[in-house]
C-alpha cells in the first residue's frame, strides 16, 4: 500500500493506495482464480478448468492452474490487449479467442467445459471467486483499520462485492463506492432503476470494465451493501494513469486507474476522509501505456 501527500491534496482526501497491479499475475484476479482452483477435488483437478476473460481473469486461472497442475483453456477476445494474450499462454494455458462484438463468450467456454467434463470458473460470478478478490479489503484493514471509506474498479462486481462483505464484517460503518467508466455505467443504471439493467458493448478504453450488465450473484451484494456508483471519463482515466505513474512511481492499466481517477477528480461524496484506493491491474503494453501518458500530460497542459 502506497501513500502520496500530493495525491491527497488532489483529492481533497488520504488516499491510501492498494497496489493489485503488484499482485501475482499483475492484477487482483489471481486472489479468487487461486482460492476457486485450490477447493477444487482431485477429480475436478484432473478433468480441467475453463475461463473466459479479457485478460486479468485470464492470467490469474492460469497462473493458479500452473501452480496447482491443472490444465487450463482460457477464453479471450481477439482484441485482448497483446501482453495479456501473451501472460496468459506463458502461464501454460491454451487459449481459444473470440469477437466479443458478435460471439458469446460465456457460451463458447460452457461448450468447451462440456466437452472436456471440466469446470468453469466465471470471472466474477461465483463465491468462491468474490472471497477470493475480498482479501484485498482484508489486507487493506489490516493495515489501515480505521479507513472511512473504499473505492474499487466496477466491472462484473467480483471485487466490490467481496470486498464490502469483508469490510463491513470488520468495520460495519464502512462507506462502500464502486467506480465504471462513463461508456460502462451497466452498474449505475441498474442502482438507479433497482434492477440489474443491460447496456450496449461499452467503447472505452478500460477494457477490462465492459461488462454489459451486472453479475446475477454479484448484484445483491453490492446494492445491499455499496453506497454510491459513479462513473469516470476516459480523459480522466487516463490522467489518473499519468498521475500514478508520476507521483507514485506506478504502472497501472486503464481499468486499474478508475478509482483513483474518481478521487482525484473529486467525485466520491467525500472530505477529508481516509480512504482506500484499490489499483486493480497493471497489465499494459509499455508503447500503449506510454501513448496514454504522453496524451493526458498534454491535456493537462492545454487545459483541454
Amino acid at each position: 500500500m502506497l501513500r502520496s501527500n500530493e495525491l491527497d491534496d488532489i483529492a481533497g482526501n488520504t488516499l491510501f493506495v492498494k497496489c493489485e497491479n503488484r499482485q501475482h499475475g499483475g492484477a487482483f484476479k489471481f486472489r479468487g482464480a487461486y482460492n476457486r482452483l485450490s477447493q477444487l477435488s482431485t477429480d475436478e483437478r484432473r478433468r480441467g478448468v475453463v475461463a473466459f476473460s479479457s485478460g486479468n481473469h485470464a492470467q490469474g486461472v492460469a497462473l493458479a492452474a500452473k501452480l496447482l497442475g491443472i490444465d487450463a483453456t482460457i477464453v479471450m477476445p481477439q482484441d485482448a490487449p497483446v501482453a495479456k494474450l501473451e501472460a496468459t499462454r506463458r502461464h501454460g494455458a491454451q487459449v481459444v479467442t473470440y469477437d466479443r462484438r458478435r460471439d458469446d463468450r460465456e457460451q463458447i467456454a460452457r461448450d468447451l467445459c462440456a466437452r472436456a467434463q471440466g469446470t468453469l470458473v466465471p470471472p466474477f460470478d461465483d463465491y468462491r471467486v468474490m472471497a477470493g478478490q475480498g482479501t484485498t479489503a482484508l489486507e487493506l484493514l489490516e493495515d489501515e483499520p480505521d479507513l472511512d471509506a473504499i473505492a474499487t474498479p466496477l466491472g462484473g462486481g467480483g471485487l466490490l462485492a467481496g470486498c464490502a462483505v469483508a469490510a463491513r464484517h470488520l468495520r460495519p460503518q464502512i462507506r462502500i463506492f464502486g467506480v465504471e467508466p462513463e461508456a460502462g455505467n451497466d452498474w449505475q443504471l441498474s442502482f438507479q432503476h433497482g434492477t440489474r439493467e443491460r447496456i450496449g458493448f461499452p467503447d472505452t478504453i478500460a477494457d477490462g470494465l465492459q461488462a454489459m450488465s451486472p453479475g446475477e450473484l454479484t448484484w445483491p451484494i453490492v446494492h445491499a451493501l455499496a453506497e454510491q456508483i459513479v462513473t469516470v471519463s476516459d480523459e480522466e482515466i487516463r490522467s489518473a494513469m499519468a498521475d500514478a505513474h508520476e507521483l507514485l512511481q506506478m504502472v497501472v492499466e486503464p481499468s486499474g486507474a478508475v478509482a483513483l481517477a474518481a478521487a482525484l477528480c473529486r467525485k466520491l461524496p467525500l472530505q477529508g476522509a481516509r480512504l482506500g484506493i484499490v489499483i486493480t491491474g497493471g497489465n499494459v503494453d509499455a508503447d500503449t501505456f506510454e501513448r496514454i501518458v504522453k496524451s493526458a500530460r498534454t491535456s493537462q497542459a492545454t487545459g483541454a
